[in-house]
This record gives C-alpha cells, structure tokens and sequence, in this order.
C-alpha cells in the first residue's frame, strides 16, 4: 500500500484515496461542510483546506485531492489555520444571527467550527444578504437566509434519492438553492437532506420549534414501518417521542432513513388506546382488566377448540406472537396465521420467505428480475441500493406488473401470471447470462387463491435461471410488514386442517376471533366475538367486543426478523400509554384465566423459551450466509391463470395503524396521490 506523511508521521492509505480521507485515517479531523462521504465531491466550502507538498506553496482543498505515494500533509500549520479562518470569515459574512431560534442549535456544524475557526468580529460592514424561504414539501422547513451553498442536498436528492427537484439558480451573491417552480420534494427519503444541511438552513418541519437537542433521551432501537429493520435512535422527552433519526448500519440502511419511518411519531400519540373496553348492546363502555379478561376468558372456555383463532398483525414483535402462539396451541386450535394478506408463505425450508441475497448483498446482482413488486413504496431504502448498483453501470433490471417511476431504468416484460409460464427470451436470457441474477418477489404476487401456484413457477423459473447456486443464493421475497419474517420463522401459520387469515374472518368460521394487532384484514364479516389487542383504535378496533391497550412498539422490547432474516432487538424508549401494558404480559393473564397458564412470569424467560424452540431468535443482528437449497420444490402445482401483478402497498403512508394516526403521513399521502388526482381530471 502507498504511503504518505501526515504531521510527520507516516501513514499507509488505499489507492483512490483523498487527502482529507488519509487524513482522518492517521487521527486528525478535518473541518468541512460539502463533503460527505457518500456523496459525489463538490469542493463547494473551502473549509478543509490543508498543505501539501509536494505542491503549490498555497492551502488545497483536501476534499478533492488525490493522494500520492510520498506526498507530506499538514493539517495545523499557520498557513492552514489562517485560510480556514478567512474561509470562515467569508460563510459568516451572510448568515443571520438567529442561532437561539434555530432548530439545529446544539448540533449544527457552522456552530462548531466557528468555535474552532471564527473570529470575535467581522471585518465587513456592508448589509447581509437576505434570501426568500421556499416551500420544499410538508417534512422540509426552509430558512434559505442561512444557507450557504454546500450543495449536499442537490447532490442527494440527484444522487441517492433519484428525484432530482432541487437545483441551484443564479450565480455569485444570487445564488440560491430551491425546488423548480417551489413544488414539494417528490422524494420517499427527502427528510435525509434535513440531516444533511449543516447550517439550520432545512430544518424538519413537523418537529420545528418543538424541543432542543440536549433535552432528549436517546433510544437505540429498530423501526417497524416496513420490513428492512432499519438502525434508528427515538428520541424522548418526558412520556413523548419527539423524533426519530437514523442509526449508522451499513447492512442495512447505510445512514438513510425513509420519510415515513421519520415522521410518523406524531401517530404514537394520537387515536390511542389507554384502557379496556367491552360492548355492550352495541356500544363499548370502559371496563376494568379483570371485567375485560373474565369476559374473553367465559367466551373461549365455552368455544371448541377448531372455532377459535388467532390473527397476528404487521407490527407485532416474536416475544408476543410466541405467547399467542403458545396460548392458543394450549387451547387446542389450529387457526393461527399471521399472513393477513393471505401470502403463500411459510412452509418449507426458511430461504423460500426471506431475501436471501442481503440487503447489501443485492448491489452484487448484475441482473435482477423484480416480479409484483414496488421497491420504491415498499422498501425504499432496498430501491436505492438497486439504483445505486444501475447508476455503477452493472445491473440490468427487468419487471413484471405494473410499471412505476422507480428512479433507474428497467424493461417490462409483462404483467402477471401469464409471463412467469413464459418468461421473454431476452429477460430470461439477462438471468441466465448472468454470474449473479436475483429474483425480488413482493408479497403481492402470491396472494390469493393461485399463490402457491405462483411461487411454484417462480421457484422452477429460479432453478432455471441458476438463481440459486453454489456460493449465490438470488431468490428473494421482499416483505413489507416487520412482522412476517419472525412469525413464519416460529411457525405462526395454520396447522394441519387450521384455517387462513382469510377464512378465519369468514361468516360463520369461528366462535372466537382474537385478533393480535390485527388491523389490515376486514373483520367486518365475521359474526364471531372478536377480541383485539392493540395500541390504536383503529380497523381491528372498531368492530371488536373487547379492547384490550397495548403497548406500540417504542414502548416495549422485543425481537424483529427482518425481510432478510436478521434478528435485531427493539429497546423501550418510553412506558405505555394510561392502563395499556405488554401484550406478553396481557396474554400471560389472560392464560390464567382460561385454565392454561403459559409456563413464563418474565420477558427474560419468554425469550428463553423462544430460542429454545427456535434458535435462530437467539442469534441478534446475524444474518445466516446464502445457502444453497431446492428452490423448484417451493409452492404447489397448480393452474396459473391469467391474472395482473398488483403490489402489496399501494398508499405506503396509510398501511398501519400508526401512520393512519399520523397527520404528517396524511399530508404526504395527499402530496402523493396528486398528481394521480390532476391526471383523473
């Protein structure tokens, strides 16, 4: 490896490297705003500037140059503090003054260098520059007077997101950064640029003015919105989560976060359930725990065992589908399912439910054939890394379904069923040609009644293609809900001669419908004595004879099981709401109550008791190698028929409970569906 000195000391570095990055490698930080490390080099700030030599006998923007073998870097000599010092001077000269007022106080980088490089006065007595707020979308707040041109959000927004609505206009002192024509940022991640912004400039709107940064209590934890499990900090103060930022994990999501994961705090406060409810002609009326749990207790005990069932919901963790789970086995029933979309998942060998490439894994494939799925709404994050392997130039991408602005170029080779039985020569020929192709199938190409069908032909079209092989395993399911992924893994699926999710809601199926956060899957029909345990009163709510609160996912620890099969672990930020409490723990009395007490008193033994029965919850955030296996053996023959590929999530910011409560979700829901709205018109 080459070698440079920095300050003297002589330190290795790969080829390709900046300065700044052979820098930072021998220990010394190098001030900047422009450059961020995944994203392109603008040079834009001056801040990181330093000496080298060899070179011209003036300071050089350590961002954008190349190191050498033998070159001699100092980061701290005169020379250096003074250019970074005027550089500083210049930023100054037009930013406001506004830092008490400014959401970023306490964590703006502006803040911090000039501690470091700003004078105690300004050498410049002209009027400062003021700059016209724009109007970027409901989770971007401009303050544009602040902004200083780094251009990190022209180049995200371009660069990652792929929606490229902010540019720059005007030159010199006019410069400015804006949205063509101030329209909303079209971008599902347009809140990373708020993060970005090292001035204050964009601020988060739905949080602005709400708190200040050394007030909140950090949380590492999980999100739940879709099933990536991306890396995320929750951030309290007091009994409230004021906002949620993204975590560093480079499996999973990098240092990104979507919009919905970000803004739908507001929904863990409103519509939510505090206390018990029970129906009583008609109407429900607030009712004691022990009102509550004697009344489902008297329902299950005088119900058969096979007219009684169990539907676990989107969000739910594994510690209380495993109480559930173990409740209901104890009662004898075999009507447990936990696919409220009806998916042809969940028997066979564990890699045909999980997306067995990675989500890294998938910036490998250089071909990738995506079947009933939206990435973009569904995982945005997942599109992403796809549209940052097509920008490499390596990855060609066909679809089948519905065509869909997915922010990098693809061919359609079909709509539905009918392609799969007979895929197009040339798409089948990118998979077949290819050293690692990947197939991405969404959950909304194996419901219904031809989905073991359509898994069947898919696994054979896999085994075709060599998708899986020694050393390559490209055969995955791209899962929405955080739920699905730990309740197929535990088996959370009827038994023999159980019912489906979807049958179990029937008219006349059951006796007793317990419905475990259950709220995307009509209930409405079914004439049975629904009982639903859950944080929000909403779907699952509204037609159920007894309410029992639970605790939403930031309020509680448990396990998740991500789209790819990793295990990470959720942590309690702040304690439930009112009366509400565990759903484990509502289970566990409930369990007493109906003469089949479930054999844990802690969260700690559940756990116990989960790994022992299914050891792949005892391994966190481990993701098992790709494995070969018999991928044509998935599904069950059957006729294909003839029908269209519709994506499981149509309104990403509608499809659970929380985010139906959020009024920053409606606002991007509204801002989403407009232009299908103008086109109607």
């Amino acid at each position: 490896m080459p070698i440079a000195k920095v300050n003297g000391v002589e330190t290795e570095f790969e080829p390709g490297m900046t300065v700044l990055q052979v820098a930072e490698r021998a220990g010394h930080e190098i001030p900047r705003f422009c450059y961020h490390e995944r994203l392109s080099i603008a040079g834009n700030c001056r801040m990181c500037l330093v000496e080298v030599k060899p070179g011209p006998p003036k300071p050089q923007a350590s961002c954008a140059l190349p190191a050498a073998e033998g070159q001699e870097i100092f980061t701290d000599t005169p020379m250096v503090k003074k250019a970074r010092e005027g550089v500083m001077e210049f930023l100054l000269i037009n930013h406001p003054l506004d830092c008490p007022i400014c959401d970023q106080g306490g964590e703006c980088d502006l803040q911090d260098q000039a501690m470091g490089y700003g004078r105690d006065g300004s050498r410049y007595a002209e009027n400062k520059r003021a700059v016209e707020d724009k109007y970027m979308g409901p989770t971007i707040k401009t303050f544009m007077t602040r902004c200083i041109q780094c251009t990190r959000c022209v180049r995200f927004v371009s660069e990652v997101a792929g929606v490229p609505d902010i540019g720059m206009i005007s030159r010199g002192e006019d410069a400015e950064i804006t949205t063509y024509l101030e329209s909303a940022v079209g971008s599902e991640l347009s809140g990373n640029v708020n993060d970005l912004c090292p001035v204050g400039a964009l601020t988060h709107r739905p949080w602005q003015f709400h708190y200040r940064p050394w007030e909140l209590k950090k949380t590492e934890t999980v999100d739940v919105m879709d099933a990536l499990g991306s890396n995320i900090s929750a951030q309290s103060k007091g009994a409230e989560i004021m906002r949620i930022l993204p975590r560093v994990h480079e499996g999973i999501n990098e240092e990104w976060l979507s919009d919905k994961s970000r803004y739908v705090v507001d929904g863990l406060q409103a519509r939510r359930l505090d206390r018990p409810y029970v129906r009583e002609n008609g109407k429900l009326r607030v009712a004691s725990w022990d009102e509550a749990l004697s009344a489902i207790a008297t329902h299950l005990k005088a119900a058969p065992a096979k007219r009684v069932g169990v539907i676990a919901g989107d969000l739910q963790d594994a510690e209380s589908m495993k109480a559930a789970l173990d409740l209901f086995q104890a009662l004898g029933s075999a009507n447990i399912d936990c696919r409220q979309d009806g998916s042809a998942l969940g028997y066979g060998p564990r890699e045909g439910w999980v997306f067995n490439t990675g989500l890294q894994g998938i910036e490998d494939a250089d071909s990738i054939l995506l079947v009933g799925v939206n990435p973009r709404t569904e995982a945005p994050l997942l599109n992403q890394r796809i549209r940052k392997s097509w920008l490499a130039g390596k990855t060609r991408i066909a679809l089948i379904g519905d065509a869909a602005d997915l922010t990098y170029d693809y061919d359609v080779v079909g709509r539905g069923t009918r392609t799969i039985a007979k895929l197009p020569k040339a798409a089948m020929d990118a998979l077949t040609g290819a050293e690692r192709p990947a197939i991405i199938i969404g959950t909304g190409a194996l419901t219904g009644s031809d989905g073991p069908a359509v898994l069947a032909a898919l696994g054979k079209l896999a085994a075709k293609a060599g998708v899986v092989k020694p050393g390559w395993n490209g055969f995955n399911i791209l899962h929405h809900a955080a739920a699905r992924v730990g309740g197929l893994d535990m088996g959370f699926v009827p038994a023999t001669g159980g019912l489906s999710a979807h049958e179990m809601v029937q008219p006349g199926a059951l006796d007793v419908l317990f419905l475990l956060g259950a709220d995307e899957i009509e209930t409405g029909p079914s004439k049975a004595f629904k009982v639903y345990l859950g944080s929000h009163g909403d779907r699952g709510a509204h037609t159920a004879d007894v309410i029992l609160p639970g605790a939403a996912w930031t309020e509680k620890s448990g396990l998740y099981v991500n789209t790819e099969g990793r295990v990470q672990m959720a942590e309690r930020a702040v304690f439930p709401k009112g009366e509400a409490k565990e759903d484990w723990a509502i289970l566990r009395a409930l369990s007493e109550r109906v003469g089949h007490t479930l054999p844990y008193d802690t969260l700690d033994q559940l756990r116990g008791r989960l790994m022992a029965d299914h050891p792949t919850f005892g391994r966190i955030d481990y993701r098992a190698p790709a494995e070969s296996f018999d991928v044509a053996a998935l599904g069950r023959k059957g006729e294909l028929g003839d029908v269209a590929f519709v994506p499981a999530v149509t309104d990403p910011y509608l499809n659970n409970p929380i985010a139906r409560a959020s009024a920053t979700m409606a606002e991007l829901s509204a801002l989403r569906m407009a232009p299908v709205l103008l086109a109607a018109e």
